[in-house]
């Protein structure tokens, strides 16, 4: 038994070591509006040919009786013309409920699942946010997956997103 012990871990350990890990942090700002709503927020990871390598995550109203808050999931447009509407929603992993004002984070290993069949390349990361009786707005983080070193990258929305934070460890 030990040999075969010893022969999964050696073919085992070179996806180890090439699996990175990724934190987002995506800060929502708090405004002075006359009508706030939470906004809907699709966090996903976008190939060099602007198409979907992966969903992170999709923040809408999942509470709304009849899977209502759906509807509404077409306002964030470039992730609803991307992927949002070949997706059946709730998808498990990845839907959640809307977040309130604040800086809120996810954290992904390279070695599981949206991550673990990133192909070695460029990509970009895209958080979008839309809110009812407010704007849209994009912000978007290249990277190169997997990372060979300790990075982190940042970009800032104007708007409806504050500081966006891309962190990747090798």
């Amino acid at each position: 038994m030990l040999p075969r012990l010893a022969l999964t871990i050696a073919l085992l350990s070179p996806l180890a070591a090439a699996a990175a890990d990724m934190d987002i942090t995506v800060e929502v700002p708090r405004l002075n509006v006359a009508e706030y709503h939470r906004p809907y927020v699709a966090i996903w990871i976008e190939r060099a040919d602007n198409s979907v390598a992966a969903n992170l995550a999709v923040w809408y109203d999942v509470g709304m009786r009849d899977n209502e808050g759906t509807k509404w999931l077409k306002d964030m447009r470039q992730w609803w013309r991307r992927s949002g509407r070949t997706l059946q929603m709730p998808v498990d992993g990845v839907s959640g409920a809307t977040r309130p004002a604040g800086q809120h984070r996810l954290s992904f290993d390279g070695a599981r699942q949206p991550l673990a069949d990133l192909a070695p390349g460029n990509y970009t990361l895209v958080v979008e946010a839309a809110r009812e009786v407010g704007g849209r707005e994009v912000v978007s983080i290249p990277f190169s997956w997997p990372a060979t070193r300790t990075s982190q990258q940042q970009a800032r929305g104007s708007s409806e997103l504050g500081m966006v934070r891309l962190s990747l460890k090798p």
